[in-house]
């Protein structure tokens, strides 16, 4: 059984939880407050998951995710994720984390940030450009008209087939932007950001993406 260590408990985290409990997975997820305040999450998700420390995820997880406030990124295990499949579902909000210059100049991504920290894991784009009660709510089966899609971006073609088989499995099509260096067109205040989209509408607003966000070349 395939073991998913959640860092980050939030409403991405836990809905993330929710989701992959679902459809089978085992989930260990952490927060930064403790096990003990995952109680009620955990019992809701039954007895396929555990809470745990951050240390404790990352070591128990098969494939991690990390979705924690960006400034909060350095602190994510590096050790225990090497050569593992990490789901980045990070956003920049300056306003919360305060600015990164590289990220307002154009010069760095957020996943590619995550890749730099964590150097042997295989970093992949997931699940940024979705509100968190549409992860379960907007799911359809493959083939059906106008499917959502999602995107994603990795420089790992073992992490790029993951996650589009998880997308699938959880109701949707994919759309890679490619490399972790063309991620930012997933971010946030982009066109392709958490709009509903199927898998034409998405490239065409990867395509109209722009490098550096409005306001942020001042």
């Amino acid at each position: 059984m395939t073991t998913i260590g959640i860092i980050g408990a939030g409403h991405i985290g836990s809905q993330l939880a929710r989701a992959f409990t679902g459809i089978g997975y085992d989930v260990v997820i952490a927060n930064s407050r403790g096990p003990e305040t995952l109680a009620e999450l955990v019992t809701e998700l039954g007895p396929t998951a555990r809470a745990a420390t951050a240390e404790e995820a990352a070591q128990a997880a098969d494939v991690a995710v990390v979705t924690v406030p960006l400034v909060a990124y350095p602190h994510v295990p590096v050790e225990p994720l090497a050569g593992k499949i990490v789901l980045d579902t990070n956003n920049y909000y300056w306003e919360r984390d305060g600015h990164i210059p590289s990220l307002d100049a154009g010069e760095a991504t957020v996943s590619g940030l995550l890749q730099e920290h964590l150097p042997t894991s295989k970093v992949v784009k997931a699940f940024n450009h979705i509100t968190s009660s549409d992860i379960t709510t907007t799911g359809t089966p493959a083939g059906t008209p106008n499917r959502r899609a999602l995107g994603t971006a990795s420089d790992s073609p073992e992490a790029l087939a993951f996650i589009t088989e998880v997308y699938d499995r959880l109701g949707f099509d994919t759309v890679s932007a490619g490399g972790l260096d063309e991620s930012w067109r997933l971010e946030r205040d982009r066109p392709a950001y958490v709009v509903r989209q199927n898998a034409d509408e998405l490239r065409e607003n990867l395509a109209k993406g722009f490098r550096i966000r409005p306001g942020d070349a001042a």
